[in-house]
């Protein structure tokens, strides 16, 4: 199995789940603006697209798209997983508003917005963040322990660390939280994330 990933691209959440499941995987960075991996292949040979994350799994099959990669990860780890019988959909859920909600709303900090627009985009990710903040009950968004959407949040988090959008406090807990865990310090780590 080998992950494509752009150190603190949403792919980290990725890199981490990998690890905290202790799945056996190979790791290539990819230039998000060459859109070529460190061996110098294109991306779009691997993936067909000109983002990360790509998981090439054994059997050489390719999944894109993050939720699809985290949703693939906790199905084949359920450690990573919601239990119950609504805890896929609930996963599915909370990896949605994460990724069509939070992650789309930072796009102007990406892709060089002006700066009312991205005054306009932290007011939405301050929007977002209060609603998640409302809802976090315990140490995690599920429980007691991680899943693949604490993951993504995480990396969430760490984008509005890096562009100074305010954070709730007990999201700057959880963020804290993550960022202890072996499997995120050896991510953040191995990606060169400070």
């Amino acid at each position: 199995m080998k992950l494509y990933y752009a150190p603190l691209a949403c792919s980290l959440a990725d890199h981490i789940a990998l690890l905290e499941a202790g799945a056996t995987f190979e790791r290539e960075r990819v230039d998000l603006k060459t859109k070529f991996t460190e061996s110098g292949r294109a991306l779009t040979d691997i993936s067909g697209k000109s983002y990360v994350p790509a998981l090439v799994l054994d059997d050489g099959e390719v999944l894109t798209e993050n939720i699809a990669v985290l949703d693939w990860i906790a199905a084949t780890y359920p450690c990573l997983g919601v239990q119950g019988p609504l805890g896929r959909t609930r996963q599915l859920e909370a990896l949605t508003f994460i990724s069509t909600e939070l992650h789309r709303a930072f796009k102007p900090f990406w892709h060089a917005g002006s700066e009312v627009d991205k005054a306009r985009a932290a007011q939405v990710v301050m929007g977002h963040l209060r609603f998640v903040a409302a809802r976090l009950r315990s140490d995690y968004l599920f429980g007691e322990t991680p899943t693949v959407a604490d993951f993504y949040l995480f990396v969430m988090l760490l984008w509005s660390r890096r562009f100074e959008v305010e954070t709730p406090p007990v999201l700057a807990s959880f963020c804290d939280r993550v960022a202890a865990r072996p499997a995120a310090r050896a991510a953040m780590q191995y990606e060169g994330i400070a």
